[in-house]
């Protein structure tokens, strides 16, 4: 069972800017807990998410001396992904590829058509700098635009993800509207079909559904979830109003009740959980 903490989806729509030191020092925290992977930051356009645009000074001072969390980080274009391939610390870098044309625009300028080209190039420079892309299908579960939907359109995302070489894909709820059945119908079928693909569960949710689809997920065969302390976070570039991440909380003790031991510090982590009342002000 793989937790992937995502600060930087907590951080990056949050309206007053986290200074620098503050983010290190978070960060650094939640290095200790010992998480599969932190999404720590992102390699995108200051102009398009301030929050962001101190990533590199950040990873400089991350103290990575005793942890075995790996890092990842977001990019929007191959620019981005240059940047973020010269760090040998990034072992990830995640690229945002939606559904929904609408909010592919909105959120990289760039039409699905266009991304998917970029998939493949972006696939290519993570080869040759030994890294490894992950793929997020925004909007897997529905979106708010009325562009075109249904289950067979994440089926052919998939399909064509899998023939660009991605091994790592996530779902994602971005705009919070997965229903349960959805959960279980999408993550049962693909697991099912591309056996040897890592899926993973980015879910958002408000505060009295994120069980439900939580335990729908794994249920389903997910074995990588995503989250963040506190359920903070949510795309600023979907909708006016941010619905929530999966709180990380919530998922340790969801597995701890069905016994699965996710190898994590429990002090350090109720450390995080009261520092991250500091971070998010």
């Amino acid at each position: 069972m793989k937790i992937i903490e995502c600060p930087r989806d907590a951080m990056q729509g949050w309206e007053n800017f986290i200074p620098t030191e503050t983010k290190i020092h978070y960060l650094n925290t939640l290095l200790r807990v010992g998480f599969d992977t932190l999404d720590f930051g992102s390699f995108v356009s200051p102009k398009a998410i301030p929050q962001m645009r101190d990533t590199a000074e950040v990873l400089g001072k991350l103290d990575l001396s005793a942890t075995n969390t790996k890092l990842l980080a977001i990019v929007a274009n191959r620019q981005g992904a240059e940047q973020a391939v010269q760090f040998p610390e990034i072992q990830y870098l995640g690229y945002p590829l939606s559904i929904s044309e609408t909010f592919q625009q909105k959120n990289t300028r760039k039409s699905v058509g266009e991304s998917l080209v970029l998939v493949g190039e972006l696939q290519d420079l993570c080869t040759q700098h030994n890294k490894t892309l992950v793929t997020y299908i925004s909007m897997a579960f529905g979106n708010p635009y009325n562009d075109t939907y249904n289950r067979e359109v994440v089926e052919e995302f998939t399909q064509q993800l899998v023939d660009l070489g991605i091994g790592i894909i996530s779902l994602a709820d971005t705009v919070g509207v997965a229903e349960e059945k959805d959960i279980t119908f999408l993550f049962e079928t693909l697991i099912a079909r591309f056996p040897h693909i890592e899926f993973g569960a980015h879910l958002h949710a408000s505060p009295d559904k994120a069980h439900a689809k939580l335990k729908a997920a794994y249920e389903a065969g997910c074995k990588r979830f995503d989250g963040a302390l506190r359920g903070f976070g949510g795309c600023p570039m979907a909708t006016d109003h941010l619905t929530g991440n999966m709180p990380t909380e919530l998922m340790t003790a969801f597995f701890a009740s069905i016994g699965i031991d996710l190898g994590l510090n429990n002090d350090v982590l109720q450390d995080a959980l009261q520092e991250v009342h500091t971070v998010f002000v």
